[in-house]
């Protein structure tokens, strides 16, 4: 048996809990039983073990005492014990809290939970508590490799019906729980049946959800306004109401919802969340994320999650992931071409150049001329360049990172993030590099880590790799010396040297950061608008006498840019429209789209 099987790990622990128990050490043995049953938690002999405890004098519940630290396992053990002892509800609201600390795992799956008859031993009440507590643990729906460790859960709300067949809020929290497990056609019956029972706001809000869930939009909205109707005042309805209509593609009429939910709260949260949104859906125009991003800034104590902004930049150009490299040479790249040649009319960025070389042994790479104006030259001059040309092409002006450095970013780069914001907040964890390191991350990429996404990103894509590295290193940047003003600070000064410096990678590695920190700073909003304005119109300027392999991105980072003005944006649509302009191929959607859960539902 494997060393890492639970199994063994329980049956090492059981084995000392046996021990302690002979020699009459009942503290030790429950240590070791609440760590068995924390591996395997419905392994029989766990509960063997468990109940020889039990068959003590006070039927062993002391011996798992609760305080604000307890481990998860003895909190597991006292449940199954106090459930012996005749108070399974007791039991029942521990097993509920386990789950909600770790809810891919099978808490519940044993016989006294799934038993028919706990069902008349608990009050219903207290058994859609439990149910709704399961629910808030959970995503909706529950992915399909998550509902067995919930299975247990579903029959003892199964037993709960039907013991209660009309209590209308067991009804509506056994509901829930099937529509998030897959059971949709069981939740649309139990909810139907819970309204029947007694009419209510809370009943007909997991109608719709119900009916949402199972594709009927007609019956979903149907029921959600009746839900409005019990409880004019709550808002929350509405913008439940408001995000069905835009699910359906009726927009507009989503948008006249949630502006009645405005008219009557402006500052209610959900209903400002799903206004933005909806706002953004409508013209897509970013200032409504970032007016989004500056009140969850300004408010963050909501009631609860919200991931309508994460659920808007999912999958968009640099305002949820990296923008997949174009020009020539990186589209080469993803074609594998090693060892052909490939023909290019200017030089490409010299960070593809050198990914090609890296991931391409024996690439040809033929130059016809330097274009007009010269692209091996900075746009202007800087005090930070990264590259210098000699006859063999571009190499690095700086050092090559430490080890510590380069490890750091290896554990935090990746091609994706909810939002700008979110973005920052992650990369506080290279704030404690020094500028050379940061530089040298730039000019001399770490390989990728041996994860999974390191591995993906290596094999279908080299450019994303390095793309990820020079993003994660310029958001490093943004966290440097943040005790400087943003106007003379050094953070600044660099990231607009590697934005003016030679056409590259890191040319929009280092807008991004100052994108972001658009984002994160009203402040500062004015100067990155101008600065995004000045480089988009440069590269458009030099588009007309040669190729710009940045150009696309570029005017993806200045339809992302807080506080742009209408000519700058005009400008972006225009050059992303130009048929001389190709958009490269995203090679990592599908892996993108599941990089953020689903917003939460009642």
């Amino acid at each position: 048996m494997p060393q890492d099987d639970p199994a063994l790990s329980a049956a090492e622990e059981l084995a000392l809990a046996r021990l302690a128990l002979d020699e009459g050490d009942l503290t030790h043995a429950a240590a070791h039983v609440a760590g068995a049953i924390a591996q395997a938690p419905t392994l029989p002999e766990v509960h063997e073990t468990l109940a020889r405890l039990g068959a003590l004098g006070d039927g062993g519940v002391d011996l798992f005492p609760l305080d604000q630290h307890t481990f998860v396992g003895a909190a597991v053990a006292r449940a199954h014990l106090l459930a012996a002892a005749g108070r399974p509800g007791d039991g029942l609201d521990l097993l509920a809290a386990a789950t909600g600390y770790a809810p891919l795992t099978d808490w519940a799956g044993v016989p006294w939970v799934t038993a028919p008859e706990l069902a008349e031993r608990v009050p219903p009440e207290q058994v859609a508590r439990v149910l709704m507590q399961v629910c808030a643990a959970v995503p909706d729906p529950v992915p399909r490799a998550g509902r067995p460790a919930l299975a247990a859960y579903l029959t003892l709300a199964r037993n709960a019906v039907t013991v209660h067949p009309d209590h209308a809020l067991l009804l509506g929290a056994a509901s829930a729980l099937a529509r998030r497990l897959g059971e949709v056609t069981q939740a649309i019956r139990w909810a139907a049946r819970g309204v029947r029972a007694e009419p209510s706001k809370i009943g007909e809000v997991w109608l719709g959800y119900a009916y949402r869930s199972a594709g009927r939009t007609r019956e979903a909205l149907a029921a959600l306004g009746r839900a409005v109707a019990h409880d004019p005042d709550d808002l929350a309805v509405y913008a439940d109401l408001a995000g069905t209509l835009a699910d359906a593609g009726r927009l507009d009429e989503a948008l006249a919802w949630i502006e009645r939910a405005l008219a009557r709260d402006p500052t209610f949260d959900c209903a400002v969340h799903t206004a933005h949104r909806l706002r953004y859906l409508h013209d897509g125009d970013v200032a409504h994320l970032v007016a989004l991003a500056d009140f969850a800034r300004e408010h963050p104590d909501d009631t609860h999650e919200h991931g309508d902004l994460a659920e808007c930049c999912r999958g968009r150009p640099w305002l949820g992931q990296v923008t997949p490299a174009g020009g020539p040479l990186a589209d080469a790249l993803r074609r594998n071409v090693a060892g052909v040649a490939v023909r290019l009319a200017t030089p490409p960025p010299p960070s593809a150049l050198r990914t090609a070389t890296a991931a391409a042994p024996g690439i040809r790479i033929e130059v016809a001329g330097a274009g007009e104006p010269d692209a091996r030259e900075p746009r202007r001059a800087g005090n930070h360049p990264l590259w210098r040309y000699g006859d063999a092409g571009p190499v690095p002006a700086v050092p090559a990172p430490s080890a510590t450095a380069a490890e750091r970013l290896r554990q935090l780069a990746h091609p994706a993030w909810p939002h700008p914001p979110a973005a920052y907040d992650a990369a506080v964890g290279l704030a404690t590099l020094e500028l050379p390191d940061l530089l040298g991350l730039l000019a001399h990429p770490p390989e990728p880590p041996a994860s999974a996404i390191g591995q993906v990103l290596a094999g279908q894509d080299p450019s994303l790799w390095v793309r990820c590295v020079q993003v994660w290193a310029c958001l490093g940047l943004l966290h440097h010396r943040t005790d400087e003003p943003w106007e003379g600070s050094t953070r600044r000064r660099v990231l607009l040297d590697l934005a003016w410096g030679v056409e590259d990678w890191t040319t929009e590695a280092a807008l991004f950061a100052l994108v972001t920190a658009a984002w994160v700073d009203p402040a500062v909003r004015t100067d990155v608008a101008r600065v995004v304005a000045e480089r988009l119109g440069d590269a458009a300027a030099v588009a007309r006498t040669r190729p710009v392999p940045i150009a696309a991105s570029l005017a993806h980072l200045a339809l992302a840019t807080p506080a742009l003005d209408a000519d700058t944006r005009a400008l972006a649509t225009g050059l992303l429209a130009s048929p001389a302009l190709p958009r490269p191929r995203n090679p990592l959607v599908r892996l993108w789209r599941r990089l953020t859960t689903p917003r939460p539902h009642p």
